[in-house]
């Protein structure tokens, strides 16, 4: 096969059978697209040329391509330069300048049509298509002809060398499966030798366990015995213990009510008297402030006679003849010593953002209430209906806030009314809501309403 390809190469060699006769320069032209490695090498002689002239001798469409390096020049202006060589005869007879200054021989070799034969055929065919003597499209085909051949003899030895590969892994998978195979039978009779041993034992453990069975059944029927007298004491035993265990928990409850109760009378108690007491000294306080008030008793000068200044009218308590619309409402209210602030919580998140999830409204409402409750550390209670819930809503509550829901069938209105109820009569209550319900509600039981607005604005400020 070798000697044949060998044979067919030197048949086909294009320096000594494709130079032909065809007539003027003009008439010939090439059946088909260059080959790629002889349009690369026309390209790359072209701009080596382009590199070499003065700025102003180079063609119009290639000086933008002038300045670039020679490779990137090559790569860019491929197009540019192979319609130019295609038009401009003086271009391309001047682009064989470099070949002609490099491989002299070669060159005049081709122009005579003596072309060596051991010369590069891809090298005859770009200095042939640059000077194109008379039958260069013929040396052009022989190169074509030669990569192909060239290309096509690779791929069969690439074949022969993949062929051989998968010979040696054929072989070398055989190898391994017939030491896999060796390897299975050894483990197989392993296999059977165990499995003979475990039948043999599995026949002891089944004599053995035979025997204990036989034991154990002999030992459950005396067992059984026994335990039925015990069962019968223990019995007995149980019951006077429930019964005194009865007796012990009716005890332990009734105690546990009584220590209850008196603890719980005496918690509200004390919780009520102290919320009076720090009322009534805060109270006490801000009266001296607003009626400015000596701190001392009165002193030997003060008997002297003499006109004294007009001293201020005596201002109101705040928010006391304000109205519910006005403004200042809550401001004064807040200012009260010891002020609980009641808020009907979904009153004022629905009339402020009702279009939210109640998620949302309790999350925003709760927020505001924090930074209120820090600036004037009034005691904040906020309610809500719980009446509807399955479960316990889990709130991270504000420092200084409490949150309260409603028990299932108890409405916030009513928990409010609790809440102001709770409180010892002269502390300062105020209910926020724009319910009129329960607006009546805490102002029969001493309480001062405001409405759900002045919240809102309020906390809008903040």
């Amino acid at each position: 096969m070798r000697a044949t390809r060998e044979e067919t190469t030197h048949r086909q060699r294009p320096w000594e059978e494709r130079i032909i006769d065809s007539g003027p320069e003009e008439a010939e032209r090439p059946s088909r697209p260059l080959p790629e490695a002889v349009r690369q090498g026309v390209v790359e002689a072209a701009a080596e040329l382009i590199g070499a002239l003065p700025h102003d001798e180079v063609p119009a469409p290639l000086r933008p391509f002038a300045r670039f390096e020679r490779r990137k020049r090559a790569k860019l202006a491929g197009h540019p330069i192979a319609a130019l060589l295609e038009k401009d005869d003086a271009f391309r007879l001047r682009a064989a300048g470099p070949l002609r200054e490099a491989q002299p021989e070669l060159v005049e070799a081709v122009e005579s049509r003596d072309v060596p034969p051991a010369a590069d055929p891809v090298t005859v065919a770009v200095i042939a298509y640059l000077l194109r003597p008379r039958g260069w499209t013929g040396l052009v085909e022989a190169a074509r002809e030669e990569l192909e051949r060239s290309a096509s003899a690779s791929e069969e030895e690439a074949a022969e060398r993949r062929i051989a590969e998968l010979r040696d892994e054929v072989a070398a998978a055989r190898a391994a499966r017939a030491g896999e195979l060796e390897k299975l039978r050894g483990e197989l009779r392993d296999s059977k030798a165990e499995v003979s041993e475990l039948r043999r034992k599995l026949h002891e453990a089944r004599t053995k366990a035979k025997s204990a069975q036989d034991r154990a059944e002999s030992l459950a029927v005396d067992t059984a015995r026994d335990l039925a007298a015990a069962r019968d004491s223990t019995a007995a035993a149980d019951k006077e213990m429930r019964r005194l265990r009865g007796r012990l928990g009716q005890a332990e409850a009734a105690a546990e009510a009584a220590r209850r109760a008196s603890r719980e009378g005496r918690n509200v108690d004390d919780v009520r008297l102290r919320m009076l007491l720090d009322t009534l000294v805060d109270a006490a306080q801000g009266v001296r402030r607003e009626l400015a008030l000596p701190s001392t008793i009165a002193r030997p000068a003060d008997a002297v006679g003499a006109v004294e200044p007009g001293k201020q009218a005596h201002r109101a308590l705040p928010g006391r003849a304000l109205s519910d619309s006005d403004p200042q409402l809550l401001e004064r209210l807040l200012t009260l010593p010891q002020v609980h602030l009641v808020i009907d919580g979904y009153n004022v998140t629905k009339t402020g953002y009702g279009e939210l999830p109640l998620a949302d409204q309790r999350t925003r409402l709760l927020s505001g209430l924090g930074g209120l409750a820090a600036q004037t550390r009034a005691e904040v209670t906020c309610v809500f209906d719980g009446a509807e819930l399955d479960t316990p809503v889990a709130i991270a509550a504000p420092r200084g806030v409490r949150v309260l829901f409603s028990h299932p069938g108890q409405t916030a209105d009513e928990l409010i009314g609790e809440l102001v109820r709770a409180e010892p009569p002269g502390r300062a209550v105020v209910v926020v809501s724009a319910d009129r319900e329960v607006a009546d509600a805490a102002r029969r039981a001493g309480a001062r309403p405001a409405p759900s607005t002045l919240l809102l604005r309020r906390l809008g400020r903040s």
